[in-house]
């Protein structure tokens, strides 16, 4: 696994070993860091179920002013730290260890408004994806202008629509998807 472009290009980061994660591919992340180009520049970037922190450093390689990395187990944890501390990144990370509600709810508390929130938690978890997308509907984390990218499997079926949150696109990769959700009064 490596960095593709930015600041950071072509640095290799750490695997999970015997961590049971499943990173984005280089392939599937150079897709959605092309579809967001130069909007990375200068924002908040959120990394839920961060597993290895490879989204959340490829947005800070881009110029994210900041990435904060949400992950439940200690293990994951370990790892966005060594490869943090791999690649000299001190500023602009936070790694936060607890359940992506939990974190967000740390993040809603500090009026966090974030431009970009990740979400790619295991395929098999399914309950996950609804029960964070209405969270983050329910919350004022969304900046006006952000965007919520879902990674799932391109078989699984997410809500077009919650209350504020609705789906402008849909890209899929093998048998990846990434579902796009913005604040539907921003579109």
């Amino acid at each position: 696994m490596r960095i593709i472009a930015g600041k950071y290009r072509s640095r290799v980061l750490k695997r999970a070993g015997k961590l049971r994660l499943r990173p984005t591919s280089d392939r599937l992340r150079e897709t959605l860091f092309n579809v967001l180009g130069a909007l990375v520049e200068e924002s908040l970037f959120v990394d839920l179920f961060a597993g290895t922190g490879a989204i959340g450093i490829e947005a800070l390689s881009r110029g994210a002013r900041e990435a904060i990395f949400i992950e439940s187990h200690a293990a994951g944890v370990r790892l966005i730290r060594q490869n943090l501390e791999s690649l000299g990144i001190r500023d602009g990370a936070e790694v936060i260890e607890a359940d992506a509600v939990r974190g967000l709810e740390n993040l809603s508390a500090r009026r966090l408004a974030a431009d970009f929130v990740f979400l790619d938690p295991p395929y098999e978890n399914g309950d996950d994806y609804v029960r964070v997308l209405d969270f983050l509907d329910a919350s004022h984390l969304i900046a006006p202008r952000g965007l919520v990218i879902v990674e799932h499997r391109n078989s699984m079926e997410l809500p077009e629509r919650f209350d504020r949150l609705e789906c402008s696109r849909i890209l899929e990769q093998g048998d990846a998807a990434l579902s796009f959700y913005r604040l539907a009064a921003a579109a």
